[in-house]
């Protein structure tokens, strides 16, 4: 089953403070001249279809497009404003790196990101179950169970 996640961006749960724990691991918003390089890093590490929505965020004069970096290597990306206005996602981090925290650090640029932008509410459309537990860890959501939604044009 498939939900969208409404998250109030001016509650304080983004306030908190999300320290990767490995200080070589930075997060970076994205400059237009690095987009070849993430489209590659979400296509051979997740999908095509990923690697599509993210262009939409990365071709905006201002990309709203977050990246994970090791060693000048791309390992983790978090994109909001690229299937639709006010929605977040994707995001993804290399499965090498997990339970270092890039994921809600990720999570959370991209949310304060949006919030900066105007937006009151992020909507995280179309997350599975198995998804879900990570950002009832993190946020706290209104759950929407999704009957139709924006990505249904795409099918």
């Amino acid at each position: 089953m498939y939900q969208d996640l409404i998250v109030n961006l001016y509650l304080d749960h983004l306030n908190k403070e999300i320290h990767v724990k490995n200080n070589d691991i930075k997060i970076k918003r994205v400059l237009s001249p690095h987009s070849d390089k993430v489209v590659s890093f979400i296509e051979s590490t997740f999908t095509k279809g990923w690697a599509s929505e993210a262009k939409a965020a990365l071709y905006h004069n201002n990309p709203t497009c977050f990246i994970a970096v090791k060693d000048n290597n791309i390992i983790g990306f978090a994109c909001y404003d690229a299937t639709s206005k006010g929605y977040f996602g994707p995001i993804g981090v290399d499965s090498g790196y997990n339970g270092l925290n890039i994921g809600q650090a990720l999570l959370f640029s991209a949310l304060k990101a949006m919030k900066n932008d105007g937006y009151g509410y992020a909507i995280i459309g179309s997350v599975s179950d198995k998804v879900l537990p990570f950002y009832q860890k993190n946020l706290e959501l209104i759950i929407n169970k999704r009957i139709q939604s924006v990505y249904d044009r795409m099918y």
